[in-house]
């Protein structure tokens, strides 16, 4: 099989920090739920300006890679994969217009729906077996996440427990047919019997899409909280475990394991499962908050930029999304040196 590897990560951030007294101090903010292990507050996140929208993110995070690599083999992607966590239009996906942006001519462009906080991972498998199987020899592969600064502000849905916790940022992968940085394995699950379990709800009971005065949130109940972290302490270990089994490693072998971030409680029961110290875990919950599908490529690129991840070091991502339809993990011996 052709070697991929994942030769370069980038980032983008919008606007300064907004701390977390923007919602604990809101007018009505409730404490039901507030001191709950899911949704306890972190100190600070961003959030996209109200024009600012996937693309645009895109756009912006691309520009490193575009330093690093040049323009003209940026331009020449044969794959781009866009994952957008809150879409700016119905129907429309924004993988055609970060391709009109940064001036591609992608053979194969797919706007990927599913895999939610683990879809970094999903499109490097995707990536992976498209530059392995066909003539296409680079890919790009985008995380946008803008639903903080937009759905989670809203006036009814900020004095929520759940809105404080999501933050808005774009990380992005660029993935080559080459043994510089591979991708030694990929291990991913759909789990069918957990679709449907994250839910929206309305006052009103409308569809989200029909005419009404109140305001869309995250349908979590308490027995539906319950469920998410019984499922994600379980699918991420197991992913992982499963992922160095099949590699012929043992977890603490791990030299830097990054993971989707939704809260405290999960990152420290995932390190703890896979016997790993935290200083080989590492995140960025606490300066961003949970950026969904964002999370993994933004911490990976943080952690390369800051010299936290050496060279040849065996370099694990993985997640899970939604109330847990899906897990994957991916590893990548890193090589990328930054000129």
């Amino acid at each position: 099989m052709t070697t991929v590897s994942l030769t370069d990560v980038a980032s983008y951030l919008p606007g300064e920090p907004v701390p977390a007294e923007f919602y604990t101090e809101f007018p009505g903010a409730e404490d039901k739920l507030r001191h709950h292990s899911m949704f306890r507050v972190p100190p600070a996140r961003h959030h996209v300006a109200r024009d600012e929208t996937n693309a645009e993110m895109v756009e912006r995070a691309v520009q490193p890679l575009i330093e690093r690599h040049g323009r003209a083999e940026i331009r020449n992607v044969d794959v781009l994969l866009v994952h957008s966590q809150l879409p700016d239009l119905p129907f429309v996906g924004a993988g055609t217009e970060v391709a009109r942006r940064l001036g591609l001519n992608p053979e194969w462009l797919v706007d990927v729906a599913n895999a939610g906080c683990a879809s970094f991972v999903h499109m490097l498998k995707l990536s992976r077996q498209i530059l392995a199987t066909t003539d296409a020899k680079t890919a790009l592969i985008c995380n946008a996440q803008s639903a903080a600064g937009q759905w989670f502000t809203q006036s009814e849905v900020r004095r929520l427990a759940q809105a404080a916790i999501p933050g808005d940022g774009c990380g992005v992968g660029y993935v080559t047919t080459s043994s510089g940085s591979p991708v030694l394995g990929v291990e991913t699950r759909h789990i069918g019997e957990y679709a449907g379990d994250m839910t929206v709800a309305v006052d009103d009971g409308r569809k989200y899409w029909e005419p009404g005065e109140s305001q869309l949130r995250i349908g979590f109940t308490d027995s539906s909280v319950a469920k998410v972290l019984a499922r994600g302490n379980r699918l991420v270990p197991e992913v992982v475990t499963e992922l160095c089994g099949r590699l012929g490693v043992a977890s603490t072998d791990i030299d830097m394991l990054i993971t989707n971030q939704p809260n405290r409680t999960f990152l420290r029961n995932w390190r703890e499962a896979l016997l790993l110290p935290a200083e080989r875990h590492l995140d960025t919950f606490d300066e961003c908050g949970n950026l969904f599908g964002a999370a993994i490529p933004v911490t990976l690129d943080r952690a390369i930029g800051s010299g936290q991840v050496a060279d040849g070091d065996l370099v694990v991502l993985g997640g899970f999304a939604h109330a847990g339809d899906f897990a994957g993990a991916v590893a990548v011996r890193w090589h990328g040196g930054r000129s």
